[in-house]
């Protein structure tokens, strides 16, 4: 069963909407699927409590008698969202269980260094581990310094950087809806699926 976390301790660099749209595409291609929220602010279990119940599911933890959670029988596939300042034993806990981690980055300056030391140290799992990391650059402005900014930044660690994403209200759009981008028109979404091709790519599920 893999388990795909997303996470970065700088708030606000779109996790929520990458965790929901990579469990839209599993549950499309016919998976289990659980999207797991360790966000206080609990907004994918939004994004699921939107979701028409005509789409293809996805569920969330299976919360015991005991208050345990966990995946609930026949799960598939796993995608993991996780809190703003996640560090120290909560996110070991977290990497533990990962099968890959994707670390959504915008091209902000402020964003960057915030992130830094994170990124090295989770360099330094994957060589350790033998778990797989990877950016996505999100919310990004084609042709503009800060671009080109993150893009330098990159170079100098040790994780690849997977794809960039534009900066589209599509995403709102949809997650208004408890919609992913495979639950409309691929016309509608087309240059967002050209982009999101390298991440499903990454993932290892085409």
């Amino acid at each position: 069963m893999p388990v795909i976390v997303v996470a970065n301790p700088k708030g606000g660099v779109g996790k929520s909407t990458l965790s929901s749209n990579i469990a839209g595409y599993f549950a499309r291609q016919g998976h289990a699927v659980m999207l797991g929220d360790v966000d206080r602010q609990q907004s994918s279990r939004l994004w699921l409590r939107l979701r028409a119940p005509e789409l293809p599911r996805v569920v969330t933890w299976d919360i015991s008698a005991d208050h345990i959670a966990r995946p609930p029988k026949g799960t598939t596939h796993v995608v993991l969202d996780t809190p703003a300042g996640l560090h120290g034993k909560g996110l070991d806990a977290v990497m533990k269980l990962a099968d890959k981690v994707i670390v959504p980055l915008q091209a902000s300056l402020f964003d960057i260094y915030a992130t830094q030391d994170f990124l090295a140290a989770l360099a330094r799992k994957g060589h350790a581990e033998g778990k797989q990391f990877g950016v996505v650059g999100n919310r990004i402005k084609d042709h503009t310094k800060a671009t080109e900014h993150l893009r330098t930044f990159l170079g100098t660690l040790d994780i690849p950087l997977i794809t960039l994403l534009r900066d589209t209200q599509n995403y709102a759009h949809l997650a208004a809806h408890g919609l992913s981008l495979w639950d409309v028109p691929a016309a509608k979404v087309e240059k967002d699926l050209a982009q999101w091709a390298p991440l499903i790519d990454w993932l290892g599920t085409r």
